[in-house]
């Protein structure tokens, strides 16, 4: 037998398919135990669909959802659209139709994966995703299959390609944010409205999604506190190096005592830790566990052959299933109750650059009030900055989020203080 496909969408991600069914069809079909063919496109509209088969793309293009969803012989539906809608219309259209779906779609998972999910469940359909999550790097079933006998207890990841370039060109050359920008959009890394990547949603949709699979816990966007990299200076980068820093845009997700804390900020990671080396537009997921301990997985998080070769091993996964009358199982099956940690649990070194009057007893002011809240320093550096301001860079010993909002708020109090920037600070 053949498994059909219907595709949603014929951009970079969806024309890599054919690709892979072409030079690796061999592997793909011994794999899937069955023919993989591609019976149906959806394109926007017939102006599109004239210009495909003009370019000499051979597929039976439809411009109607219908087409598909009413095709009894499409078995999965592979919907590489992107947006929130119309394409949770359609793959809950599929799903409804009885057939199983493949989706990269991050940020359709993260806000309405849950119902998909139960849809799926429901009507024992499969809904994969793997692409969603860092491209062409398999972390999702790596942690529910690779690491089902493990606990893993923190998953920090550099997982959105055009914040990491901007900030490699910043640490390894000097740039500017606005000049980093600026080349990420002429490469196109970057949209012309950088939002999603440059604040850190992009990769707070990834954190929600990681969450699921590595801890069980079902969270919400609004449970993933962000903060993006548009504050960061060229004096930021100039002493993160100077302390032995380099600073990145992590995605940070632990279990504490209380519950599960997820955030995306740039922070200070040590020249040492693995995560350091992660340039350009590349990703990587550092997992800590009880079992193994430390392991990084890195890879492209984009780009039309590796995100591809994800949906592919999706939909072979799926026909394998088929095959084994398996199909219907869901994609990660280790669920528990979610809990939200108390921020008390949750614990970090920090750095902050703060902008004080230049005279006497300002820094003995600064120690009076992170003492108050029984934060201690670990390094303390002050620069001139001109004839009238001094520039006070401090790192803490470990501290909490309680803590940090305490002394952020007395802080911005003071009139003579300025916070320029406060960033989180990984260990080794």
């Amino acid at each position: 037998m053949t498994i059909k496909l219907g595709l949603l969408g014929f951009g970079t991600v969806a024309s890599g398919i054919p690709f892979l069914l072409e030079e690796n069809g061999e592997k793909i079909t011994a794999a899937a135990k069955r023919q993989i063919e591609i019976a149906k496109v959806l394109v926007k509209d017939d102006e599109e669909k004239n210009r495909l088969l003009a370019a000499g793309h051979d597929y039976h293009f439809v411009t109607s959802i219908d087409e598909i969803v009413s095709d009894d012989s499409i078995d999965i539906v592979v919907e590489l659209m992107g947006r929130i809608e119309p394409a949770k219309t359609f793959i809950t259209k599929a799903l409804e139709a009885g057939k199983h779906v493949v989706s990269a779609n991050k940020d359709l998972i993260a806000s309405h994966g849950k119902e998909l999910i139960s849809l799926a469940q429901e009507k024992q359909l499969a809904f994969y995703y793997e692409a969603a999550v860092a491209g062409g790097i398999p972390i999702l079933r790596t942690l529910a299959n690779s690491l089902t006998s493990d606990k893993i207890t923190r998953i920090l990841g550099v997982l959105n390609g055009t914040s990491n370039f901007m900030l490699t060109k910043m640490v390894d050359e000097g740039w500017s944010y606005e000049d980093a920008l600026k080349t990420a959009q002429e490469l196109g890394y970057a949209e012309s409205d950088p939002t999603n990547d440059v604040e850190g949603i992009d990769a707070a949709y990834k954190a929600v999604i990681l969450s699921q699979f590595g801890f069980g816990m079902t969270i919400c966007l609004e449970d993933v506190t962000h903060k993006g990299i548009s504050t960061i200076s060229t004096d930021d980068v100039a002493v993160a190096q100077q302390l032995g820093y380099v600073i990145k845009l992590i995605v940070s997700i632990e279990e504490t005592p209380s519950g599960l804390f997820a955030e995306v900020s740039p922070s200070f990671v040590p020249k040492s830790h693995p995560l350091a080396s992660v340039n350009g537009v590349m990703n990587a997921v550092f997992v800590e566990s009880i079992g193994i301990g430390q392991s990084m997985y890195y890879g492209p998080g984009a780009g039309q052959k590796p995100t591809a070769t994800s949906v592919v091993a999706d939909i072979v996964r799926i026909a394998r299933r088929l095959n084994d009358a398996t199909v219907g199982k869901a994609f990660n099956e280790f669920t528990r109750e979610t809990t939200i940690a108390d921020l008390s649990d949750v614990k970090s070194r920090y750095y902050f650059a703060i902008e004080t009057p230049d005279k006497k007893g300002q820094l003995l002011r600064l120690a009076e009030i992170f003492n108050a809240e029984n934060i201690s320093f670990e390094q303390v550096l002050q620069h001139k900055a001109n004839g009238e301001t001094a520039r006070v860079v401090i790192v803490t010993h470990e501290m909490s989020k309680t803590a940090l909002a305490n002394v952020t708020a007395k802080l911005a109090d003071v009139v003579e203080f300025k916070v320029l920037n406060s960033f989180k600070v990984l260990g080794e």
